[in-house]
């Protein structure tokens, strides 16, 4: 169990894992000292010592961690994009607990440093969208967590409501990409160069994505998550409509590898699942060419005494990516032009707007096919039962194709992926058939860690009752 906890926590990649204790440790040590400290004036003072934090180190800080999302396996493992050749814990639905303490010491806190010092306007934009992104990735995961009272120097802030989170992140994003500016600078930004106009497209393209996640709960063309999808999409900034405007951490090798390249160096203990090469394979879809190192999709959700033989027997069986994907200058992307258009036909199946969905959709497909080097499919492609939209838009009886469509243009980012079958049910996905689990259905959300339980009792004990309970099956808000 603890093997396979920390290489979930290795596949992360972020710079910086401070725990919760450090800041608690920290403000004892200030809280004693304050007392006696004017006692030694300036002798323990070093005037050349840096009294603000370095910005642009913060920032480059963060972005070079972020690719760590799209790079998790645990979301993964649940979607069925992978599985587990040797340490079959999570994909069995096991060891459900995870902390995200680390996250807010980390990213979050650097971020809120830019955003708190504020020397240049662009520059703290930048990390409110930032910001937003990582909210938005955590609440996914966990549900209610910590936002409102978080970054704060409260060592027990409340939990917020999943709605709050949301709402929170897309005012956030709204105003970020309002408050742009042209006379200030941006340093550290290894992502876009500094380039504002490419940061307006990803933070109206992740609104966008908001705005769909909460469709069960404001299914409405009149409703507030439509209003907030169609004020994106109107946006003077854009979104991101080409691949070459990509949300993506473009890894140089070296110090610096793709974590999936990183994956395979010294153990092999994930592989492409046999189902996603199944859903790919009934499509006929060329992807798979780039989404695994084979066609034998390694058997999905059995104990390590079943897949471990099976993988010594089968050593062909699909490594997650292709070689050629999986290079260690290789590229995570977080957000893309894909998902943009896919969205952009849900939007309209669903009657929210009235743009092309039959256009916009099979642009999004051919979009996808392009950012792994491939040839937009046939004809052929489009027409099967599996891929054509046959019912007019305004229905949203197209949901099963465009959502799977979805899920294949994340692949293999596998927190998109297990958001994207959570909202919709598509692509239809079966449990693990050797699940651990008291219910032994794939889990809808993270349960809330330790940490959270040793340092912030109160707050975490009344967040799991007013949720219905800190379980696996429990749904968070967007999903029931």
């Amino acid at each position: 169990m603890l093997s396979s906890t920390l290489k979930e926590m290795t596949m992360r990649n972020f710079s910086i894992q401070k725990t919760i204790l450090i800041p608690i440790a920290f403000g004892i040590l200030l809280t004693g000292c304050k007392r006696y400290s004017s006692d030694f004036g300036d002798t323990n003072v070093n005037p050349a010592a840096t009294t603000s934090p370095i910005l642009s180190a913060l920032l480059t800080n963060v972005e070079a961690g972020i690719g760590g999302y799209g790079a998790q396996t645990r979301g993964g493992l649940y979607c069925q994009y992978f599985s587990e050749t040797q340490y079959t814990d999570v994909s069995l639905y096991s060891i459900p607990q995870v902390s995200f303490e680390g996250e807010y010491s980390g990213s979050l806190n650097d971020l809120q440093n830019i955003i708190n010092t504020n020397t240049s306007n662009n520059m703290t934009q930048l990390a409110r969208i930032l910001k937003a992104y990582i909210f938005s990735t955590i609440t996914d995961r966990w549900g209610d967590v910590p936002y409102s009272q978080a970054l704060k120097g409260d060592i027990t802030p409340a939990f917020d409501k999943q709605e709050n989170i949301y709402r929170g992140c897309m005012q956030e994003l709204t105003q970020a990409v309002a408050a742009f500016n042209t006379s200030s600078s941006i340093s550290g930004d290894v992502l876009y160069g500094g380039d504002v106009a490419k940061w307006k497209k990803m933070a109206n393209t992740l609104r966008m994505r908001l705005a769909i996640q909460v469709s069960k709960r404001f299914p409405a063309s009149n409703a507030w998550a439509a209003g907030e999808f169609r004020a994106a999409l109107a946006d003077a900034g854009g979104s991101i409509t080409a691949n070459t405007d990509n949300f993506e951490v473009k890894y140089p090798g070296g110090n610096f590898r793709s974590p999936w390249y990183a994956m395979y160096e010294t153990r092999k203990d994930y592989g492409e699942s046999d189902r996603m090469v199944a859903t790919v394979g009934a499509l006929g879809d060329g992807r798979q060419s780039a989404f695994g190192s084979s066609n034998q999709g390694v058997p999905y959700g059995r104990v390590r005494g079943f897949v471990d033989p099976w993988t010594q027997a089968n050593p062909n069986w699909a490594r997650i990516l292709s070689d050629a994907n999986r290079q260690q200058n290789s590229s995570v992307v977080l957000v893309s032009a894909a998902e943009t258009h896919l969205l952009r036909a849900e939007a309209a199946d669903r009657g929210w707007t009235t743009e092309n969905m039959n256009a916009l959709y099979q642009v999004g497909i051919a979009v996808s096919f392009a950012q792994w080097g491939l040839s937009a499919p046939d004809a052929a492609y489009y027409s099967q039962s599996g891929v054509a939209l046959a019912t007019a838009a305004g229905t949203g009886a197209n949901i099963r194709n465009i959502a799977t469509q979805q899920y294949i243009a994340a692949y293999p980012d596998g927190l998109r992926g297990w958001s994207i079958w959570r909202r919709t049910g598509f692509p239809v996905l079966t449990p693990a058939p050797d699940a651990v689990n008291a219910s032994r259905q794939i889990p809808r959300r993270y349960t809330y860690g330790t940490t959270s339980y040793a340092t912030n009792t109160t707050a975490v004990t009344a967040a799991a009752s007013a949720i219905g309970g800190d379980t696996q099956d429990t749904k968070v808000w967007w999903d029931q």
